[in-house]
């Protein structure tokens, strides 16, 4: 009997299949066709009040566009593959946490440059280009990233933000609070510096 259901989900998983039982399978299913309807709910409200017509829009983009452009013009060309690193990781650990906040609906972005991604201005541009820059000069200068990555996520948690909620761009819930927020900044740019330097520490130990 064993081999027998083994020897199913091996050809089950050869085929592409998933093996789900039928109360699982109705289930996931459900999640789906929630999650298909979120979405077109989602295209539906950029349409009608984010779309290329309102000012809010343009916002978003230029919150994108124009930190992209700063950073070409002022990254060290010398310490690109570094920096760069550190900017990624500062990406993917923002996008993380902001999509997590999203979906328990702790935070949200009401206008969006493209309805499946909320926060793509914010943590593919304005928050890691700002934070490159000032890590890559903390290391040209020899200073402290620690006193100057709290500088900055003061800067956003109590200063960007806020600037944010009072133009509608972004709104906050339950029991989220501009300290929570800066929290998560402090913490999202100590790790980024962290795993940088295991990167790097990793890469002269192979060298």
């Amino acid at each position: 009997m064993k081999n027998t259901l083994l020897d199913k989900i091996t050809i089950s998983r050869m085929k592409g299949e998933i093996c789900l039982s039928p109360a699982q399978d109705k289930f996931f299913h459900k999640l789906v066709a929630i999650q298909g309807d979120l979405t077109r709910q989602g295209i539906e409200y950029w349409q009608q009040y984010s779309h290329l017509g309102t000012w809010q829009f343009w916002t978003v983009t230029c919150l994108l566009i124009l930190p992209l452009m700063l950073v070409y013009f002022k990254i060290d060309r010398k310490l690109i593959f570094h920096i760069g690193f550190f900017g990624f990781a500062v990406h993917v650990l923002f996008s993380y946490v902001d999509a997590a906040g999203i979906r328990f609906g702790l935070w949200a972005y009401p206008y969006q440059l493209i309805p499946f991604i909320p926060s793509l201005s914010l943590d593919a541009a304005i928050i890691p280009v700002t934070i490159m820059l000032v890590y890559q000069w903390t290391l040209k200068n020899n200073k402290n990233y620690y006193l100057y990555a709290l500088l900055t996520a003061l800067a956003f948690g109590f200063g960007f933000k806020p600037l944010l909620v009072a133009h509608g761009l972004f709104q906050k819930y339950k029991w989220v609070n501009y300290i929570y927020i800066f929290l998560i900044y402090i913490t999202l740019f100590l790790l980024a510096y962290w795993l940088t330097r295991v990167f790097r520490w990793m890469n002269k130990k192979g060298a």
